[in-house]
């Protein structure tokens, strides 16, 4: 399905009835990442939406203007098209930098927060650097350079041993992503705000899905959101890195589903 929005066309996949849950996809990803969710959550009772944000899948990427804000506004956006009024909200990587955007500037609008492979801290001066020439670097190259740096990046060691087949889909989508949208994400990242000191504001129901073996936000990525949010919930999920709900899909889902389940009405 496709919706213009913010002067933009934005792709998703939208499945189930009940109360909303939005997945956010993260770098360079699409939508299609949250395959082994839709189905399970919508059989769970609820209505699952997975957008592509812009510059990234099947949506439209503009020339420039990414930021944080940019997609968390998209993200209302496609509720008031859609009209719902509060969503869960699960963000993955990137997707939950822009989660933590919601939470702050649209926090009547979230109504639980599912922080899954993410971290709350900017980067430094030095990955902001790393972020900048890289982003030029897919203006120029195209996806390849990214592909590199982040094939390596994204799985437990033994889902390189036990799933190629995996590796190789997520690769593609990887090279399939606009070079627009890979400079703008990077770009957008590279400006993300530093949203550790702002942990113990959010209010929310939340949960903290991490891979034991994630090399993109490590333990004591996971380790800080658990510390800063009061009262959250959360799970380590063994045998699984950066794309831990692809990983291990059975454990990610049951997770998710228990903390929907336990949501109040």
């Amino acid at each position: 399905m496709q919706l213009s929005i913010n002067s933009t066309t934005l792709a998703y996949d939208d499945m189930g009835t009940g109360p909303a849950v939005i997945l956010i996809h993260g770098f360079p990803l699409n939508r299609q990442m949250w395959q082994p969710q839709l189905q399970p959550i919508a059989a769970a009772g609820f209505r699952v939406i997975a957008p592509d944000l812009r510059g990234f899948g099947a949506s439209d990427a503009p020339a420039g203007g990414y930021s944080m804000e940019r997609f968390a506004d998209d993200i209302i956006a496609l509720l008031d098209a859609l009209k719902i009024d509060k969503a869960v909200i699960g963000g993955m990587s990137m997707g939950g930098y822009i989660l933590m955007n919601l939470l702050e500037r649209y926090p009547d609008r979230v109504r639980a927060a599912c922080f899954i492979a993410t971290r709350s801290n900017a980067d430094d001066e030095a990955g902001r650097e790393r972020r900048k020439a890289m982003a030029a670097e897919a203006e120029r190259l195209g996806a390849n350079p990214i592909i590199k740096i982040f094939a390596e990046l994204l799985f437990a060691s033994e889902t390189s041993q036990t799933s190629p087949e995996l590796i190789a889909r997520v690769t593609t989508w990887m090279r399939d992503t606009n070079p627009k949208g890979l400079a703008g994400g990077l770009l957008a990242m590279r400006d993300r705000k530093d949203y550790t000191p702002l942990l113990p504001s959010f209010r929310h129901p939340s949960l903290v899905i991490a891979g034991a073996e994630d090399r993109a936000a490590p333990a004591e990525a996971a380790q800080t959101l658990m510390d800063g949010l009061r009262g959250c919930r959360s799970k380590v999920i063994d045998k699984a890195g950066h794309m831990v709900n692809m990983e291990q899909p059975e454990i990610f889902n049951q997770t998710l589903i228990e903390f929907l389940n336990s949501l109040p009405e």
